[in-house]
């Protein structure tokens, strides 16, 4: 009974999965296909006489790398820097008595209820007033701080073993020295998973880089692509818009593949001890 059971687990996992590799792999190859003939051929999955015109295009009729480029480099500099805050922030949180702690942690876990569009219209205004409106800094430094990756690290700092400090302390490590040489080797599959949440949602992030940037050599990929779809209303070029599609999806694709041994085994470890 308990096979059966497996087996049909396994056949609704597995069409779980194929109904979503489906549009993926669709996408992928109707952008290999000429315009006039996406809508040729209904529901098929593969098509011949594929060609790199779409590609070509796209790269002829917009400033693709620099769009591309810029959300680069925008979502490499914030997960760097939300790694690292975070890591910071959570051992503070774990290991480090002090005055307010735990009201503090509290703050921080509340700012995680309030959903983001709440926060566009004042952090709109704290950037214009800093003269930050179409600049990298914009882009950036509002994703530097979050409570969720806080929350992610104290937790699992909270699961090391006290003896392992002790040990360090001993053997003459500072707190910064325990923290570098022994927590933060430790941590590296939460530190994994934390970069490519932040990875992903920075480089799919398109309303907060839409109204702080007006100028096209600043414009990331979404917002590129959102105005590239714009500029043909009359004609939608499917096959320059699936094009752009896949070459935004092939970064976030290439940060999963990486990371997937340690995002896969342990996404959620830290999270049982609070």
């Amino acid at each position: 009974m308990n096979s059966w059971r497996k087996v049909f687990g396994y056949i609704i996992l597995m069409l779980i999965a194929l109904s979503m590799l489906y549009p993926f792999i669709s996408m992928v190859n109707l952008s290999f296909v000429p315009n006039g003939e996406i809508f040729a051929q209904n529901g098929k999955l593969f098509y011949s006489h594929l060609t790199l015109e779409n590609y070509a295009n796209v790269f002829h009729k917009i400033p693709l790398w620099k769009y591309f480029i810029n959300s680069l480099f925008v979502a490499l500099v914030t997960t760097f820097g939300q790694v690292i805050f975070s890591a910071f922030a959570g051992y503070a949180f774990a290991r480090m008595p002090f005055k307010y702690r735990d009201l503090i942690f509290v703050i921080i876990l509340i700012t995680m209820l309030v959903p983001p569009q709440v926060n566009i219209i004042p952090l709109f205004f704290l950037m214009r007033q800093l003269h930050w409106i179409n600049t990298y800094q914009a882009l950036i430094v509002p994703g530097l701080f979050g409570g969720f990756g806080i929350f992610m690290m104290r937790q699992y700092f909270l699961t090391l073993p006290k003896d392992l400090e002790e040990s360090a302390k001993i053997d003459g490590c500072n707190i910064l020295n325990t923290f570098v040489k022994i927590a933060l080797p430790l941590a590296i599959p939460v530190i994994v998973t934390l970069a490519i949440f932040t990875f992903v949602t920075t480089w799919n992030s398109f309303m907060w880089p839409l109204i702080v940037t007006n100028t096209e050599s600043m414009r990331t990929l979404p917002v590129g692509l959102a105005v590239f779809k714009g500029s043909f209303r009359e004609i939608t070029q499917w096959g320059d818009l699936l094009a752009c599609s896949v070459i935004c999806t092939i970064p976030v694709v290439g940060v999963f593949l990486l990371g997937r041994k340690y995002f896969i085994n342990d996404i959620l470890k830290g999270s049982i001890k609070g």
